[in-house]
């Protein structure tokens, strides 16, 4: 529990960094922690053939019910249709807290029912992996956005498709300046545009870091393309993002997007 305490409140302050000497602590307290969602999301690089389907099976049949029991919810498992590698599975999953964030791998360990159901996938021979390898990362939701929003077909499982970008910077500072640009316009712009965002998150532990990484979903390809165009075309996007400080030269250095479409059991 001691060593739990002192990876959040690490973790808190490292939120905190690379603010502007003004800054005030009150406004230091709005960019921190209370009241922000946190995610984490994995990436599971697999082999072509049943590794695909044995990872699918464990999040429908174990992991997403045990963890939905320990009030983890929505849990969303994606397939990746456009992106670097392949085959390639993301899974995001949504806490109310750091805390509940750490607290989670002990209370699975303990579920007997959770130990039963994902057996298959966890106690896999060396020479019969599940997959090959698996990376993960734990983001603080943006001030500008912060819970997660479904989509509007989640729930009856409408045909839809997810896009999945990062964004990395050549420092915090720089990093806390694109997180603040989207706080105090850009999401609003997205909205306005037809980006339909899900969450946007701050890389707290991860690769590629600084950086920050969110979700849009869209019907189809057909209207991610029209609506990035309506976006692009924006006049208050134009202006906002040729202002100086605000510029992607300035603040941006790398740009990672994928498109996924839901697995079979996702939430999301």
């Amino acid at each position: 529990m001691k060593r739990r305490g002192f990876l959040v409140s690490s973790l808190a302050a490292g939120a905190l960094a690379g603010g502007s000497a003004e800054e005030s602590s009150s406004a230091q307290q709005r960019r921190g922690m209370a009241d922000r969602e946190v995610y984490e999301l994995r990436k599971y690089s697999l082999r072509r053939g049943p590794q695909t389907q044995m990872v699918i099976d464990y999040f429908r049949q174990a992991a997403i019910p045990a963890l939905n029991r320990l009030g983890v919810k929505p849990v969303g498992v994606f397939n990746t249709s456009i992106g670097p590698d392949s085959p390639t599975i993301y899974v995001l999953a949504r806490f109310d807290s750091l805390e509940t964030a750490l607290s989670i791998p002990d209370q699975l360990a303990a579920d007997p029912e959770y130990r039963k159901a994902g057996a298959a996938f966890n106690d896999v021979a060396a020479t019969e992996p599940a997959y090959m390898r698996m990376e993960s990362s734990l983001l603080l939701a943006f001030a500008g956005m912060p819970s997660l929003e479904l989509p509007a077909g989640a729930a009856t499982k409408d045909p839809r498709i997810f896009e999945l970008r990062t964004y990395e910077s050549h420092s915090k500072k720089a990093n806390h300046t694109k997180i603040e640009m989207f706080n105090r316009s850009e999401i609003n712009i997205f909205r306005r545009t037809g980006l339909h965002p899900v969450f946007f998150g701050e890389t707290l532990i991860g690769a590629g870091q600084p950086s920050l990484t969110y979700m849009l979903t869209f019907a189809d390809m057909a209207e991610r393309m029209t609506n990035w165009g309506i976006f692009i075309a924006d006049p208050e996007w134009k202006k906002l993002s040729t202002t100086p400080g605000y510029t992607d030269a300035e603040i941006v250095s790398n740009i990672t997007n994928v498109i996924l479409t839901p697995a079979p059991g996702s939430q999301i």
